[in-house]
């Protein structure tokens, strides 16, 4: 059985998490299909959005039992090893061309909600439910901190990761971690019309966009300006602009 299936629509590009026997629970070969897929979805450049959901009944319950046990028994270079391949993982979302974007329903938990959380965007189902449960079993939902701090901001992450309870879609949309909740029977409509924007848009200005805003992290305020600045040159060199002037201009 695959662990990611592929299914285009369009230029919108669904990646399943396949594991719904156990709630697409992450495991070695899920991460690594997962990377796979979304390094595949970079290098095609027909693509103008990629959708990642689960399976069965939920998106994914965070890490795999045998994940977990591999954990326990590990060393120190084996675990830093394990982590840097799922935070390899976490990463690739913003470092993709076009907007990577988590369709979540029933349940987003411990990693899988660290997945989510690393996608540009997050859409979920009235009844979905969020948490970052990893101190109640010693643990640190550590990489995706990161992520979420720039999300949500220190206060509030700090509640979530520090008291790891579940929290419902309305919670997570007005904390901003969520951009939209859908009811639960209109849910892979509503996805696909939310997604399908992209394709009437300009994906080098959606990717150059993409590109300015995580670009902007680590920089100063001047600096950001003058990356602002030279984004500003380089959409105006590109030829998706020269011709949406032109059209502009002849109406």
């Amino acid at each position: 059985m695959d662990e990611v299936l592929i299914e285009d629509r369009g230029a919108i590009r669904f990646l399943t998490l396949n594991r719904p026997e156990k709630r697409n629970a992450l495991n070695d070969a899920l991460v690594d299909a997962l990377k796979t897929a979304l390094g595949e979805a970079h290098e095609n450049e027909e693509l103008r959005a990629v959708v990642i959901r689960g399976a069965g009944k939920d998106f994914c319950s965070g890490a795999d039992l045998s994940a977990l046990q591999k954990i326990a028994g590990a060393s120190y270079e084996d675990n830093l090893e394990d982590a840097h391949n799922l935070a390899e993982l976490f990463a690739m979302p913003r470092k993709m061309r076009v907007p990577v974007i988590a369709a979540v329903h029933g349940r987003a938990l411990a990693g899988g909600c660290g997945l989510a959380t690393a996608c540009d965007l997050v859409l979920a189902t009235e009844t979905a439910h969020f948490g970052y449960p990893e101190v109640k079993i010693g643990f640190v939902p550590a990489i995706v901190t990161a992520f979420l701090r720039r999300n949500i901001g220190e206060k509030r992450a700090f509640e979530l990761i520090t008291q790891g309870f579940e929290f419902a879609a309305q919670q997570a949309l007005e904390l901003g971690l969520v951009n939209r909740v859908f009811a639960e029977d209109q849910f892979d409509v509503e996805v696909e019309n939310y997604c399908s924007v992209y394709e009437k848009l300009s994906p080098t200005a959606v990717s150059l966009t993409k590109d300015l805003l995580y670009g902007m992290d680590s920089l100063a305020f001047e600096e950001s300006i003058e990356l602002g600045t030279e984004t500003n040159v380089e959409a105006r060199m590109s030829e998706d602009c020269q011709t949406g002037i032109a059209k502009f201009l002849n109406k």
